[in-house]
């Protein structure tokens, strides 16, 4: 498709590129490949997909600078933004072929399928991974970066979609692990540059309880309740933590009435409090 550029972020990744171009080289026109300092055989594997590798300098960790790179060197009218841990269902082809030829001013979310050693099934998340090649489109967020409001704000709109990415999570939990520790790092730095960016708790939370940081998770949900006094899933999850992880019966029940003050009939608020109801009267 000479209307598709892919573009991808590497360091480091030849056990998993050659997988991941062979899933999305037949759809695409071109093939961008940002390398931020691999020292294997990745740039090399990339230019036998006859793609154009480009260096990045990333001594100051910043993806959304890298992807911005990435779309600012593609010369086709669409991009769709993979990391090299990924790959495109064969299944998802006419999909992607239908939505770039319509040409819509659309960002799309792809069905994430995530694997983990051990896990029976697959956790699924959704990401704007294909949009529009637009100046005004660029990535925010020097970790968890993302490309929807810029996408919002600048006229378009963002649409679900069946197209479906298989993303397979590295077998090393310390690895894992080490990544969790870094990125929150780095999202404290972001909110200490820019408190006003919310939407770094959002992801500073979500890294605090992948590590089994509890206390420290609900902390940061209570913050986002209070920044967001509005936001009946705020306030959910806020009542989440304190019914299961840092037992609060009384806040928690707060949380949820608020959520449900926003939200009449929200269906997750009233599982909850049922959930809370039984835990008073089992004297839990």
């Amino acid at each position: 498709m000479a209307a598709l550029s892919l573009c991808l972020l590497v360091k480091n990744e030849e056990r998993h590129l050659s997988r991941c171009l062979d899933s999305v080289a037949p759809l695409a026109g071109e093939i961008v490949m940002i390398d931020t300092g691999s020292s294997d055989a990745s740039p090399e594997i990339a230019a036998s997909y006859g793609a154009r590798v480009l260096p990045f300098d990333f001594s100051r960790v910043d993806f959304a600078a890298a992807r911005n790179f990435a779309i600012a060197n593609a010369r086709h009218a669409w991009v769709l933004m993979l990391d090299a841990d990924e790959i495109l269902d064969p299944a998802s082809f006419p999909e992607v072929e239908k939505l770039v030829a319509l040409d819509q001013n659309a960002g799309y979310f792809l069905e994430r399928h995530n694997y983990r050693a051990g896990a029976e099934n697959p956790t699924i998340d959704y990401a704007v991974r294909l949009f529009p090649n637009r100046s005004a489109y660029r990535y925010t967020g020097r970790v968890h970066e993302t490309i929807d409001a810029s996408i919002i704000s600048n006229g378009g709109k963002l649409e679900q979609t069946a197209i479906r990415l298989h993303h397979r999570f590295s077998e090393d939990s310390e690895a894992r692990r080490r990544k969790n520790r870094w990125y929150i790092q780095i999202l404290k730095e972001e909110l200490a540059a820019d408190p006003a960016v919310d939407s770094r708790l959002d992801f500073l939370a979500a890294e605090y309880h992948q590590l089994e940081m509890f206390e420290e998770a609900a902390a940061v949900a209570e913050e986002i309740a209070r920044v967001r006094p509005n936001d009946a899933r705020a306030h959910l999850f806020a009542g989440v933590y304190h019914l299961l992880y840092k037992p609060d019966l009384v806040r928690a029940r707060q949380d949820f009435n608020q959520a449900l003050r926003l939200r009449p009939g929200y269906p997750e608020a009233e599982s909850f409090l049922r959930t809370l109801e039984e835990r008073e009267r089992d004297g839990r």
